[in-house]
């Protein structure tokens, strides 16, 4: 991804080449090509912008971030640190009057027409006009004329709102279009105080796959999630690390769900354990700041109805007397194959390789499968960042075991006992007669039909780490305990083995 996404300046940024220059008399380090802003961010300035992005070009229409050049002469000259190259020896100034005096202005002139409606925006308490108000201005507007109002919700498409008038017209949701997700699906049409982003004439915002980014870069609470809206308060939730299952691209994301101290007592419990929305977690190597909205979307996949209560052909059982049947049709059979997950984590992989390690390749044969394959009407591959392999472990499954052929029927052929880990294993390709041992987090009719089932832990309710296709190992964290008694596939197989060798010394 990183080659790809140098984009936050007009010019090519050579990191083998670098200049020194000076920033509110501190001696910096600048890179060949970088702009004012770029250096002073890796220098740990923080310089004011709305309209630049780092992975977008420069526009340079806020005006934010001038900055002050000091100048041999005497006379300091004044630019827009997002589209001014750093060259050696420049000695820029951030702090000085002249600059908190212009960017008071701008701001003045920023919120000209800004509805003051803080209150009601489900952009409070990460927005950055809010921020940068209080920082840079925080002054009642100059302005003695009454507001002009502009489209207060426009659908810009199944899944987005537009206020108009909170836009301030950075046009960084033009340009993703236009620069990341390729779909030219949003312009900006009109001029002056009556220009607005509306979509393309030729261009259907709805099939960009990755449109729900510009929700995340838009600075104010212009473009807002229609399927989020008033859900819950920026404060009252928090973000968990994790890693997007919906690929073998392994985007690092946040999952935002609800603050234990906020849990809500008096309306449905089920909304304190839940997943109020999926955001990008920056990271260089995968998916850069961005993710498809098939990664937003994972309350609709990960919170499915549940597996929750563990089986012994067909009848209820404990988690232990489930455990031990499955240990006893293992410890019985001739030949046993496994179908294992590429959904389970590193850790809980190995914990089956080193759990069953004895048995492997003698009356046991492992193979990984895919638990998931490309839905109809969903984009199978394309050149930002989805892939092909709709599972997010695929990698780390066949670095233990081998991947199970396109015939599977010729794969499982002579099994006394079939162990399926995960899903995407019909019942249909199991041989006849064999015994059925199924782990599964999400409920489905043929768990039932198993001579053992055993209810696991999803990946919301543990911790670990997947391997993308590419090799990169990233983690993921537990956001939530499990609403019923289930088993963590990790410490199950280890019981299992367990309890395996116990029942074969008896007999």
């Amino acid at each position: 991804m990183s080659a790809d996404r140098k984009r936050g300046n007009n010019e090519p940024v050579d990191t083998g080449k670098t200049l020194d220059f000076f920033i509110n008399g501190v001696p910096c380090t600048a890179y060949k090509g970088e702009s004012v802003i770029q250096a002073a961010r890796r220098a740990g300035v923080d310089i004011p912008h709305f309209c630049w992005h780092h992975d977008l070009s420069v526009p340079g229409n806020c005006r934010i971030c001038m900055v002050e050049v000091e100048q041999d002469s005497g006379d300091p000259w004044f630019d827009i640190g997002c589209n001014m190259p750093v060259t050696a020896g420049m000695r820029v100034l951030t702090e000085t009057d002249t600059v908190k005096k212009l960017r008071r202005e701008t701001m003045q002139f920023i919120t000209l027409n800004h509805p003051v409606d803080c209150g009601i925006c489900n952009k409070a308490g990460e927005c950055i006009l809010q921020d940068y108000h209080y920082e840079h201005n925080g002054r009642a507007s100059m302005s003695i004329d009454r507001k002009n109002h502009a489209t207060k919700f426009f659908p810009l498409s199944d899944r987005i709102m537009l206020d108009n008038e909170r836009c301030i017209m950075c046009t960084r949701c033009v340009r993703f279009t236009h620069e990341v997700s390729q779909s030219h699906a949003l312009a900006a049409v009109h001029r002056g105080d009556h220009a607005l982003i509306r979509p393309a004439e030729d261009a259907n915002f709805n099939e960009d796959a990755y449109s729900d980014n510009v929700i995340d870069i838009c600075p104010v609470g212009a473009l807002l999630s229609r399927d989020n809206m008033d859900n819950a308060r920026v404060w009252y939730t928090k973000a968990t690390p994790s890693v997007c299952p919906g690929c073998e691209r392994g985007c690092t994301i946040n999952i935002w769900h609800r603050k234990p101290e906020w849990a809500l007592k008096a309306l449905d419990p089920q909304l304190n354990t839940r997943i109020e929305r999926v955001t990008p977690l920056e990271n260089e190597t995968v998916n850069g700041p961005w993710i498809c909205n098939k990664a937003r979307d994972l309350a609709t996949l990960l919170e499915r109805p549940r597996a929750t209560q563990a089986m012994v052909r067909g009848t209820a059982a404990s988690l232990t007397e489930a455990t031990a049947a499955a240990a006893a049709l293992l410890a019985g059979a001739r030949t046993a194959v496994a179908l294992v997950s590429s959904w389970g984590s590193n850790e809980e992989l190995a914990a089956f390789r080193d759990a069953f390690a004895g048995r492997l390749g003698a009356t046991l044969t492992a193979y990984a499968k895919p638990d998931h394959l490309p839905q109809p009407g969903e984009i199978v591959e394309d050149a930002v960042l989805i892939k092909a392999d709709k599972n997010p472990n695929l990698r780390g499954a066949t670095a233990h075991f081998h991947l199970l052929p396109a015939d599977v029927s010729a794969a499982l052929a002579g099994a006394d006992v079939v162990l399926v880990w995960g899903e995407g294993v019909d019942d249909a390709v199991l041989p006849m007669g064999a015994k059925v041992i199924r782990l599964d987090g999400f409920a489905h009719e043929h768990h039932a039909r198993a001579d053992v089932f055993i209810p696991l832990s999803i990946q919301t309710e543990r911790s670990g780490h997947y391997t993308n296709f590419e090799g990169t190992v990233s983690p993921f964290v537990a956001c939530f305990e499990p609403k019923a008694p289930v088993a963590h596939a990790e410490a199950l197989f280890a019981r299992l083995a367990g309890v395996v060798a116990v029942a074969e010394a008896r007999t």
